[in-house]
This record gives C-alpha cells, structure tokens and sequence, in this order.
C-alpha cells in the first residue's frame, strides 16, 4: 500500500506532536511511503525552524536531518511533471488551498497513493474531492 504524506503530516514522524502515532501507524502499514519533491524542503525549513526557536540544539538538527535524508532513500519522490502541475491547478481552481498543498495533492495522484495523510484538513478535503482516500492527522 503506498502512503502518501504531506509535510505537515511528516513531519510528524520526526518530531513529537499531536498526531505523531497515527503517522508512526501509517508509515507501518506502508509498502511504500510517497513524498512530493517539495517535501524534503519542507522538512528541513521546519527543522532549522525548530532550531531558531531554540526548541532543539545543534545535535538534535544533525540527527533529524541525517534521519529524515535516510528515509528519503526508500520513498518515492515525486518530482513536479505536467501531470503534477496539471492536478495542482485543478485543485486550486476547485478549493481554497495554497499552491504547495495543491502540489502535494497532485503527486499523491500522479503516485496513484491509496492512503493521503495530512494535518491540514481543508488539504485533506481538497484531496478527497480529487479521488483521494485521506487520514487527518490532527
């Protein structure tokens, strides 16, 4: 079964917040794990986001990010093809969404995911009204 994360979601696995043990579930559940390209980014901004605000130190920064650029070898990444493009469109002409949400919707159908799992619940409502079975994460 392939699992498909937004960020906000992901992020989860790494870092210990409300919502963390469903995702810690669905990464188990998982044959494969899906990411869009712009996660990794993502992640990492929300990492030295951390650090800035000094709720994690140097260390803890190295260790999430050698973690996170690990997991990364095993997922599939997907990067922004027109069909990604073409699905994110979609979903901002039809939703209320930002123009990264719409891109995580787009790779999770290019990937043909089963599962999106997201914290963003206007996200996961977007993503279910383009064919998407979803899981909030809240």
């Amino acid at each position: 079964m392939l699992v498909f994360f937004d960020t906000s979601a992901f992020v989860k696995r790494y870092v210990k917040e409300t919502g963390t043990d469903k995702v810690l579930e669905w990464c188990n559940k998982a044959t494969e794990i899906g990411l869009a390209g712009i996660a990794l980014p993502e992640l990492i901004s929300a990492f030295c986001r951390l650090h800035r605000e000094a709720r994690i130190t140097d260390g803890q920064y190295r260790q999430l990010k050698a973690m996170l650029l690990a997991d990364i070898e095993d997922v599939a990444l997907c990067d922004l093809a027109p069909t990604v493009l073409a699905q994110a469109i979609s979903s901002l002409e039809n939703n209320v969404l930002r123009g990264m949400d719409a891109i995580h919707i787009g790779s999770a159908v290019a990937l043909k995911a089963d599962v999106f799992v997201s914290a963003d619940k206007r996200q996961c409502e977007a993503a279910a009204r383009a064919g998407l079975l979803v899981s909030l994460v809240e």
